[in-house]
């Protein structure tokens, strides 16, 4: 899984990018309000490529928000995408798209991992304790910094506020330091150029139980350098 929102120049996604995405091993790519700042990146939610957007977008929207690994002994993996509310644009209630999902599962259907993306850790916390035993991992994506909180909450569910931003790591959160600076300094919009130096991989690694969907392990990935 890779949340993809900025990958596309730091802002959406084009087919390219998707397809450099698919090759490198990604079988499904989740976003978040991003996912609407190209045209391209738009159109191709209603395509055949594992993409998804935040499920709590108003309906009309084009795409989803869900997708369905197939695992062994009929088995299946599911991957929801949310969206936060606090400090985000608006959306519907991301603890109700969720229920509403969770409704729709059989018994056997137990491993699901969710994509939570928010700004705020105070949400993300507490939509890991909301899910805590219904799902198998809350992976909070959006602020591009990894948090140290990776934990398995009480009921089995396995927790991050943060995975954090893969890419440049001499920068604002992707972009040249140096642009965000002029940007926040002068207070007039000034065009945000993505960085290229210092680049790293933020990640998780988990392991589910499959009968009971629980989180047996996760472990925070952080790789850097040449």
């Amino acid at each position: 899984m890779a949340n993809a929102e900025n990958a596309a120049g730091g802002f959406g996604l084009t087919g390219k990018v998707v397809d450099e995405l698919r090759e490198s091993g990604v079988q499904v790519i989740t976003t978040g309000n991003h996912v609407w700042d190209k045209r391209e990146g738009v159109s191709l939610l209603e395509s055949s490529h594992p993409l998804l957007r935040p499920e709590n977008y108003p309906p009309g929207n084009p795409g989803h928000g869900t997708f369905r690994f197939r695992l062994p002994d009929e088995r299946y993996l599911w991957v929801l995408n949310i969206q936060g509310r606090v400090l985000m644009p608006p959306v519907d209630c991301p603890f109700r798209c969720a229920d509403a999902f969770l409704e729709t599962k059989p018994g056997l259907e137990r491993c699901i991992i969710v994509d939570f993306h928010a700004e705020a850790t105070s949400e993300k916390r507490a939509m890991g304790f909301y899910l805590d035993g219904r799902v198998s991992a809350v992976l909070g994506t959006h602020t591009h910094v990894q948090t140290a909180d990776e934990e398995i909450l009480p009921q089995g569910t396995g927790y991050i506020s943060d995975v954090g931003m893969t890419g440049p790591y001499r920068s604002v959160i992707g972009s040249r330091y140096e642009d965000s600076l002029r940007r926040m300094l002068l207070g007039t919009p000034r065009a945000l150029n993505v960085a290229k130096d210092d680049p790293a991989v933020a990640a998780v690694f988990l392991e589910l139980e499959d009968r009971s969907g629980r989180c047996t392990r996760i472990d925070r990935l952080f790789l850097k350098g040449e």
